[in-house]
């Protein structure tokens, strides 16, 4: 059993992507950041910088305690090697993958958060910041069609390479959202096809249906601004 703590977020969907595509058994823990839950001492003793999503695998692979896990990143890189799935065992295939995953956690992730927070939550819209990153998520989405479109010539339908990989599941949840961060994915013909193929998975179909219980709920409050966007260190102490 795995403990997942989740809330329906572009980085708590990678880890559900990949419960669900490799059929292990998980436990979804909800944590509702636009109430606090992240800073409560439980969660911070296994994610301490206060981000979900974390997990804690009570069957690891060297049979020891229960270990934990914090950054979606790392948590993909965990579960893959705990499977053996989802990532190359070559070092080229799994150098491509790890690039890629990389890619998205210094580069797409945090450009197109940005995106997300001055064009939808900062309360003064500064015209600057909002064209900066739409432009830096634009950016980014022609690397990624650029890099399927290379691939496909060689038949590799997915972003590492020939097979479906933790690089894709990184990837993908930030692209669902691409109407909100002013990207038009006609825009993009082989980040489209990618796009569209992933999204008819159905480990994808499965894991975005885990989310439905908690996407009813509104993602970020007025109440939750104050907490999300105004935390310092004594904050998250």
């Amino acid at each position: 059993m795995i403990d997942l703590y989740y809330w329906p977020t572009p980085n708590g969907h990678k880890i559900t992507l990949f419960l669900e595509e490799a059929g292990l058994d998980y436990r979804i823990v909800p944590v509702d950041i636009s109430a606090g839950d992240q800073f409560k001492p439980d969660f911070l003793a296994i994610a301490p910088n206060n981000r979900m999503p974390a997990i804690v695998d009570h069957a690891p692979t060297d049979k020891g305690a229960p270990i934990s896990v914090f950054e979606s990143g790392a948590i993909l890189l965990y579960l893959a090697e705990k499977t053996g799935r989802f990532i190359p065992s070559d070092l080229r295939g799994r150098t491509s993958v790890t690039e890629w995953l990389f890619w998205q956690m210094g580069g797409l992730g945090p450009m197109a958060g940005q995106n997300h927070h001055f064009s939808q939550y900062a309360p003064e819209k500064i015209p600057y910041a909002i064209e900066r990153y739409v432009k830096e998520t634009n950016r980014l989405y022609g690397v990624l069609d650029r890099r399927l479109a290379a691939n496909a010539k060689t038949g590799s339908a997915f972003v590492g390479g020939a097979d479906y990989s933790i690089a894709d599941m990184a990837i993908y949840p930030w692209i669902v959202p691409h109407q909100r961060q002013s990207q038009d994915l006609a825009d993009f013909p082989h980040l489209k096809r990618w796009f569209e193929a992933v999204a008819a998975r159905p480990a994808t179909i499965a894991a975005y249906a885990r989310a439905e219980p908690y996407s009813s709920r509104p993602a970020v409050t007025e109440e939750g601004k104050k907490i999300l966007f105004g935390q310092t260190a004594r904050r998250a102490g």
